[in-house]
């Protein structure tokens, strides 16, 4: 028991490190959605945010939570640029689908690591 409350307690600590570390880096618009997420329920899975370069500009994906929803891919400016999966037939709405093959440099900036209780 001690010791599995050691390594939640643990996996606390890193994520929150991780998160304030990325996050002296984050457009606003990013740091305003994290706090969002944090006051929502705790979806399945739970939510992400990843950064990558894709034709050459730094932009922000947010994988799908559940069931017919498309994926959203952002510039760095928090515009939204497409949905590159998801949706009833799992392609996205088609405006990049060569987001998968093209995207470099993966980095996750932030995770929802609650437990459901």
């Amino acid at each position: 028991m001690v010791k599995r409350i050691y390594i939640t307690l643990l996996m606390v600590v890193v994520a929150f490190s991780v998160y304030a570390q990325n996050n002296n880096e984050l457009p606003q618009w990013v740091k305003n959605l994290i706090e969002k997420y944090q006051t929502e329920s705790i979806g399945n899975p739970p939510r992400s945010i990843w950064q990558y370069e894709y034709k050459e500009q730094t932009v922000y994906y947010m994988p799908e939570q559940c069931c017919d929803q498309g994926s959203e891919l952002y510039c760095d400016q928090g515009k939204k640029i497409c949905l590159p999966d998801g949706g009833y037939a799992g392609g996205g709405d088609g405006k990049c689908k060569d987001f998968f093959a093209k995207r470099k440099n993966a980095k996750l900036i932030w995770k929802d690591y609650r437990k459901r209780e």
